[in-house]
């Protein structure tokens, strides 16, 4: 991203920058037209304006993007307590784990199970309570071999995110202002990938002295220039990058998001999910099951919510095993009328995310969803948000996450720099760098000025809030032409008038 372009008056004279540093060249041309050249300038401005404008939301995103990187591994730290047990001699039965948890808290009702991933974790019993707001659970973390509770924590999402996660994720999303705050993260989304690509036509466009001078900083490069190449060279390494996390981070926005996810029923690319929802007579109303299952869950709802016969969750777990799932498990609770669904929950890349629904009256498997039978597009999906979560690769994906955010704030801060640097000194102190002139799309052919027009308007229509803003650049710049041409008719009238 940039937010320099050419001075006003003034044409390049220098082939490996675009311009002069200095003032005395200033208005002297000598590089020849450029091909391409009648998009170029409109492209220019677009950077400009995009990049002055935006720029401030893109920074906010970028920073609070680097501290949700790096809190996956600050929340191991944080809550190593609460996630973390001295390993024993034997794991106790889930049931009985959830029962300590269910004993600590008996005014809430236990709606999932994390059974532990990996030998000294705790198993992560989530609960329906008033102790928590709405849309959180409250997280009671179980010694898996003695069945003392290791702590209570507020956890969010299907990702389980702790509070400090979940901070950090709601001041990236919405700057802890609700609905109304989506609103600067969308914007944000939604011009990433323009001023990326814009940056990128117009990088790969420059002339320059060596080809090597494209993929790294320009050596002896000074002043402007050697901005314009730090600025340059690592918006070229971070471009595909910055591209594929407005995309993803697209796919949830408000508006933008909608038109995504309606497209994508549209192709039969909808997430699909198993199917507990029990036969009339089954465990659902404990007909003809009554006295069945482990001994102690016959009957009654285990604060569930469930009527009827239950094997327990130990149970659900095993007939989830012995149906192939074999990674790291979540277990919902079956609820009045829908039995357990037992999903995996590794999303480390190779997934594994199938999941089935298990009678609670019987432990016979009712249904199963294999990530392989997912449609292409919903599996791209997935991918892409968990890769823009910081899930898909692990530790490898948050440090990429991490360096493209660091890259950002590189890129931006560069951009205002450039502004600065170029701006015109000779006239008034706290001016800044002008952007190009007025009118370069009337040299540009109609025939490449029409479609770049209409596929402007489908993009603006899908993506609400970049059309949106495009119009409001387009009112500024008329404005600010008016203004121009204003002072320009009066310092003429003056100048005829002396």
């Amino acid at each position: 991203m940039s937010i320099d372009a050419p001075s006003q008056g003034t044409t390049p004279t220098d082939p490996t920058d675009g311009r002069t540093d200095d003032p005395a060249n200033e208005g002297r041309s000598t590089a020849p037209p450029r091909s391409g050249g009648s998009l170029r300038p409109l492209l220019l401005r677009l950077h400009f304006y995009a990049g002055l404008l935006i720029g401030p939301l893109l920074l906010v995103a970028a920073v609070s993007g680097l501290l949700y990187a790096l809190s996956f591994q600050a929340e191991k730290l944080v809550y190593r307590h609460e996630l973390t047990a001295p390993v024993g001699e034997r794991v106790l039965p889930l049931d009985e784990q959830v029962a300590a948890a269910r004993a600590a808290h008996p005014d809430a009702t236990v709606t999932a199970v994390w059974p532990p991933a990996e030998e000294g974790a705790t198993t992560r019993v989530l609960m329906a309570s008033p102790e928590v707001e709405e849309g959180r659970s409250l997280a009671v973390f179980v010694d898996p071999y003695t069945a003392q509770i290791r702590g209570e924590l507020p956890s969010y999402g299907s990702s389980g995110a702790l509070p400090l996660r979940t901070w950090l994720d709601e001041l990236h999303r919405d700057l802890h202002l609700g609905d109304a705050g989506r609103h600067y993260s969308e914007l944000a989304a939604s011009w990433l990938w323009v001023v990326a690509l814009g940056g990128l036509v117009l990088w790969l466009g420059r002339r320059r002295r060596a080809k090597r001078d494209l993929l790294r900083p320009e050596k002896g490069a000074t002043g402007r220039r050697r901005t314009l190449s730090l600025h340059g060279s690592v918006g070229l390494w971070a471009v595909t990058g910055l591209v594929i996390l407005s995309a993803t981070g697209l796919t949830w926005s408000r508006y933008a998001g909608e038109n995504i996810g309606a497209v994508q029923d549209q192709l039969g690319g909808a997430t699909p999910a198993v199917s507990a929802a029990l036969e009339p007579g089954t465990g659902g109303d404990g007909g003809g099951h009554e006295g069945h299952g482990d001994g102690g869950h016959a009957g009654h709802d285990g604060g569930t919510g469930h009527q009827g016969a239950d094997i327990g969750v130990d149970n659900a777990v095993a007939a989830a095993r012995g149906h192939g799932l074999d990674g790291p498990l979540a277990v919902t609770l079956p609820t009045e009328g829908n039995g357990y669904v037992v999903k995996e929950t590794d999303t480390q890349y190779p997934v594994r995310l199938d999941s089935v629904a298990v009678d609670p009256a019987d432990g016979l498997v009712i249904d199963d969803l294999r990530f392989d039978d997912y449609p292409v597009l919903a599996k791209l999906t997935r991918f892409g948000i968990d890769a823009h979560m910081g899930v898909l690769f692990g530790l490898a994906n948050q440090l990429v996450l991490a360096g493209l955010m660091v890259a950002l704030i590189l890129l931006i801060v560069w951009g205002y720099r450039m502004w600065w640097q170029r701006r015109p000194t000779k006239e008034r102190k706290l001016s800044a760098g002008r952007p190009l002139p007025r009118g370069a799309w009337r040299k540009a052919p109609v025939t490449v000025l029409l479609p770049l027009a209409a596929a402007t308007a489908v993009v603006g229509w899908f993506v609400p809030l970049l059309g949106i803003s495009l119009l409001a650049f387009l009112a500024l710049d008329l404005v600010l032409g008016l203004v121009a041409r204003l002072r320009a008719r009066a310092a003429a009238r003056e100048r005829a008038a002396a």
